[in-house]
């Protein structure tokens, strides 16, 4: 009986070929199986290709070099020691600083009352503030560090100088206006 079996299946192989299977039939038989088996071969089929892999390692590395150079940047910045090259001078540049940023802060107090008048002190100072970065850098390459540390504290003791007479203006401008004020409120 097998023998006749075979010998049907052989003669119309053909009529057999033309049927295929419904298009969810492995849905189907998806749902009867096991669930961890399931989860093996959808684990199983995650693979990568050489083409991802490359591409990420490439990624991992143009990021890694930017992070590199963009640390020695910052270390090439703030690698000079200013107490090395002279303590006075380095104890001068911090209280000069904080002094400068102190008087700023001040200045900030009349922003809203007089733009204009504080554009033109804030231009001024910015230009003095641009030549003292520009020392900062020479610093790094000249080989006097000491005068230009010089020159820098200089800068921060004119800086200092100005926003104390613009801080002044400002005083005799507020005098000026309780005078006016006094004066209207008595006539």
């Amino acid at each position: 009986m097998s023998k006749r079996l075979e010998d049907f299946i052989q003669m119309n192989r053909e009529e057999f070929d033309d049927l295929e299977p419904s298009a969810d039939l492995w849905a189907r038989i998806e749902k009867h199986l096991p669930a961890q088996e399931i989860e093996i071969k959808k684990r199983e089929t995650k693979t990568f290709s050489l083409g991802f892999v490359l591409r990420v390692a490439a990624t991992v590395i143009v990021v890694m070099g930017i992070s590199f150079i963009l640390y020695l940047r910052n270390t090439k910045r703030t690698g000079v020691d200013f107490a090395a090259i002279n303590p006075v001078y380095a104890e001068q540049k911090i209280q000069y600083t904080s002094l400068i940023e102190t008087q700023r802060n001040e200045l900030k107090s009349i922003a809203k009352s007089d733009p204009q008048m504080y554009k033109d002190f804030t231009d001024q100072i910015a230009q003095m503030d641009s030549t003292y970065k520009q020392m900062n850098t020479e610093l790094l390459t000249s080989p006097n560090q000491e005068r230009v540390l010089r020159a820098m504290i200089h800068n921060l003791r004119i800086q200092t100088e100005v926003l104390s007479k613009q801080l002044g203006v400002i005083e005799q401008m507020d005098k000026m206006k309780k005078e006016q004020d006094n004066d209207s409120k008595n006539i």
